[in-house]
């Protein structure tokens, strides 16, 4: 039962005779002593009552009156007055007054301590809420200048990336048009392989010019392999160059986005009009990494990209290298084969003027011949007449009568100028015939002669006008330029007759 509802009831048990039978004063007796509740409920203090509902005070004031000293405070529980009446004496009620006052100046200052120590905890709360935000918007800064420079460090790096990566698109063009131009040099030489397959007879011989067209074509073929080989390192490369690319600006892009939220987090003040209260905001944890790792992973990207950008420095170096060999190495057997091209004409130019002036001794040789043909066969004639004569004149003194056919001086030279000029005959007959075998040979060397003319006259028009031709002027891009170079003649084209 609540006291202050109530009526407190005290009994006192006081230990004696036992009253007689009858007696009005018992030996044991009790009384109550009452009093009016308005006594309890002006000195009752409860203090487990505190106060001040705020959860956040440092201090309650059950602590303050518990801390005070009871035994200044007198108990209105036990009265000093025993008395069977209801009324109070004026000490009680003196008493009752000063209890009310000492509790009430006891209670004010509790309360005022407590009042004191609130507003030095409000003042330090608001102080370190300050101070907090403070170190707060200081880490926010110097995590976005961390992310500023990480991102300038991308962005240099993504430079660098894209101008290699256009380097390379550049030297694969460039290689594409080579290995483009190689083609026409190997047409070139292949062509004139083929042509000079339709010399004829003894021209058609493996010379130097042949060999050298050989070595040439297998020097395109080679230079086309190593340059295809080229281009699929190149393409390989450019590929991981995209993929490092790729992880840059993704890098790039996350930095980004967490520069624009940690700018606008670093802009929200307590007067922000957008700021509000997000329930256990704190509790979620969804972070991925630690500020080692997260500069890690930059890093190792960098890292990465530069690697990426060394491997295609080098590529590319070996590329021009490459560009540059082949170029010199197909200049070169170009040149090889013209300059023994150039011989080759020579000689044939050579061999043709030597069988031109064979064949013009051998034509005025054949003339000679005949004419002396002419000249035996009209001594022959001759001699025929005056052995005609000399016959005659033997026939004619054969008919000469008796005695007078003597065998004289004179009959003796007729018969020995018959002789003589049989003699004389068969002799020029047989030269004529060795002068007419003379021709025969002659004729048939005319006739070599000229079907080597021929043939040397066909290699001539096959070297000069079908390859030579072709020859004098090569094109053919290396690094961005064509070379356009002409093979001079030792002798004028104009001189080759066919």
């Amino acid at each position: 039962m609540d006291i202050m509802d109530s009526i407190a009831t005290t009994k006192y048990i006081c230990m004696g005779h036992q009253p007689q039978q009858g007696s009005l004063s018992p030996s044991i007796y009790t009384f109550d002593n009452r009093r009016s509740p308005v006594y309890y409920q002006t000195a009752h203090v409860e203090p487990t009552q505190s106060l001040n509902i705020s959860t956040a005070q440092r201090f309650s004031s059950t602590e303050y009156l518990n801390n005070m000293n009871s035994g200044m405070v007198p108990s209105i529980f036990l009265s000093a007055r025993q008395t069977f009446d209801i009324r109070y004496t004026p000490k009680d009620w003196h008493n009752a007054q000063m209890t009310n006052y000492f509790a009430s100046d006891k209670i004010r200052a509790a309360s005022e301590r407590l009042r004191s120590d609130t507003i030095v905890l409000a003042r330090e709360k608001d102080k370190q809420a300050f101070k907090n935000n403070v170190e707060s918007s200081k880490r926010l800064a110097k995590n976005i200048n961390d992310i500023e420079y990480w991102e300038n460090e991308l962005k240099k790096n993504n430079d660098k990336m894209k101008h290699k990566i256009n380097d390379i698109e550049l030297k694969q063009r460039e290689i594409e048009r080579l290995l483009s131009g190689t083609e026409k040099p190997l047409h070139t030489a292949q062509k004139n392989l083929y042509e000079r397959e339709k010399r004829q007879g003894i021209d058609l011989v493996h010379d130097n010019v042949e060999q050298e067209l050989i070595r040439e074509v297998k020097t395109i073929e080679l230079s086309q392999q190593k340059l295809r080989q080229m281009l699929k390192r190149l393409n390989s490369q450019n590929a991981l160059n995209l993929v490092s690319l790729h992880e840059l600006e993704h890098d790039a892009e996350d930095k980004f986005h967490a520069h624009v939220l940690d700018s606008t987090a670093l802009n929200i003040k307590t007067t922000s009009w957008d700021i509000n209260f997000y329930e256990s905001i704190e509790n979620v944890d969804n972070t991925v990494s630690v500020p080692e790792s997260w500069a890690r992973y930059t890093q190792e990207n960098i890292r990465r990209s530069l690697n990426q950008i060394g491997q295609s420095d080098e590529l590319l170096n070996a590329s021009n290298q490459l560009v540059a060999t082949i170029y010199n190495d197909i200049w070169s057997q170009w040149n090889h084969v013209n300059i023994s091209l150039e011989n080759r004409l020579q000689e044939e130019q050579l061999a043709k003027n030597k069988i031109q002036a064979h064949l013009e001794k051998i034509l005025q040789e054949i003339s000679d011949v005949e004419q002396t043909i002419e000249y035996l066969k009209k001594t022959i004639a001759d001699q025929e007449v005056f052995l005609q004569v000399a016959q005659t004149r033997l026939e004619t003194r054969s008919r000469r009568p008796n005695i007078e056919a003597c065998r004289d001086s004179a009959m003796h030279r007729l018969i020995q100028e018959v002789d003589d000029l049989h003699a004389a005959i068969d002799e020029l007959h047989s030269k004529l015939c060795q002068e007419e075998n003379a021709v025969q040979l002659l004729l048939r060397t005319k006739s070599i002669l000229e079907q080597d003319l021929i043939i040397k006259n066909n290699s001539l028009f096959i070297d000069s006008e079908k390859v030579m031709s072709i020859r004098r002027k090569f094109m053919m891009d290396a690094s961005e330029k064509s070379f356009v170079t002409s093979i001079p003649f030792s002798q004028p084209h104009d001189l080759i007759t066919v």
